[in-house]
């Protein structure tokens, strides 16, 4: 073989074996309504904007089953070309080995979450004016936390997560920002089951505000069965606030495919705190999706809720504020693509 082509294919072999063994990915997801909104007092026609981001991922092999991986997300508003500072939704980066599982380290989405409501959130995919968080008063997000996540064993696997609240009694500086940023102390523990068409997640959550040592924590669970063309779903809350005291809620959603199209339902329910009468509510939601291809889907809808006396609750994306005692509406259009 000739020099120039023997240096020509061991280039070839060596930049196969480089792609192989790593790899960097741009992912996003666009998603973006036309809605009607009655908050009861006003109305109103908007263009919203629901969760939409981008980010980077990336893995790299080894060897002897080990990888490393990393992941940054940032949110982005689709409605106006707004956008958020820094990797605000996930930044971490992590070793991940099919023997002894995964750690993160960095910022972290709530496993609890994902294990739980956002699961069954199976129509805009818990997200925008209808998701079914309204009533999550869980911890979300843990920046400056750790998370290690099991192996599976027989469908069962644990993630435990911790994160700190850094600086002197959780306030501190971030470098070159002059605000002081106060972090919670949070500690979470997940259990998920996963057997052919089956899912079920419970965990506990516990997150202390270091600024004035209160603590919200709960336990949540949730199921998620498809049979056929159905699926159906129900999650449960329990939570106790040192500000609020407790309340249960309780969210149920179901699905019915047919071709490329799908009819969703789902409805929610929160009762009083028991330190604020009067702040019950409930939720609904009625959607339909059609799938365009296995990225790109157009869907409508119908979404309420009904709040009490002393309860506010809505998603926070709306322009129509959410109002006490009223019935918060929208009826929209949309479109989701991902990339």
């Amino acid at each position: 073989m000739k020099p120039i082509a023997l240096v020509a294919l061991l280039c070839a072999a060596f930049a196969g074996s480089a792609a192989a063994q790593s790899s960097v990915t741009v992912y996003g997801r666009i998603n973006t309504t036309v809605e009607y909104q009655d908050n009861g007092d006003d109305e109103v026609t908007a263009v919203e904007n629901n969760n939409s981001r981008w980010g980077l991922r990336g893995t790299e092999d080894l060897g002897g089953g080990l990888n490393a991986f990393f992941m940054l997300e940032q949110g982005f508003k689709s409605d106006d070309g707004g956008g958020s500072a820094g990797f605000n939704r996930e930044a971490f980066v992590g070793l991940q080995s099919s023997q002894y599982g995964q750690l993160k380290i960095g910022r972290i989405t709530s496993a609890l979450y994902y294990a739980t409501l956002d699961y069954i959130g199976v129509f805009n995919h818990d997200t925008g004016t209808t998701a079914e968080d309204k009533f999550w008063v869980l911890n979300f997000t843990s920046p400056n936390a750790v998370e290690y996540t099991s192996p599976k064993f027989g469908g069962f696997a644990v993630a435990l997560t911790a994160s700190a609240g850094e600086g002197n009694d959780g306030v501190g500086t971030n470098s070159g920002v002059d605000e002081a940023l106060v972090y919670s102390k949070t500690y979470e523990g997940v259990v998920t089951y996963d057997v052919d068409n089956l899912h079920i997640g419970a965990g506990y959550s516990q997150s202390r505000n270091v600024a004035d040592d209160t603590v919200v924590e709960g336990f949540a669970a949730a199921g998620f069965y498809t049979f056929g063309s159905f699926g159906v779903g129900l999650a449960y809350q329990h939570n106790d606030s040192d500000v609020l005291g407790k309340r249960d809620s309780v969210t149920a959603t179901g699905m019915y495919t047919l071709g490329n199209g799908e009819l969703h339902l789902a409805v929610g329910w929160a009762d009083d705190w028991d330190d604020v009468d009067n702040s019950a509510a409930t939720s609904w939601t009625l959607g339909y999706n059609y799938n365009l291809s296995k990225r790109t889907k157009v869907y409508a809808f119908y979404h309420g809720v009904d709040n009490d006396e002393n309860a506010t609750y809505g998603q926070g994306y709306s322009q129509t504020a959410v109002l006490k005692d009223e019935t918060w509406q929208t009826v929209g259009v949309g479109i989701r693509h991902a990339f």
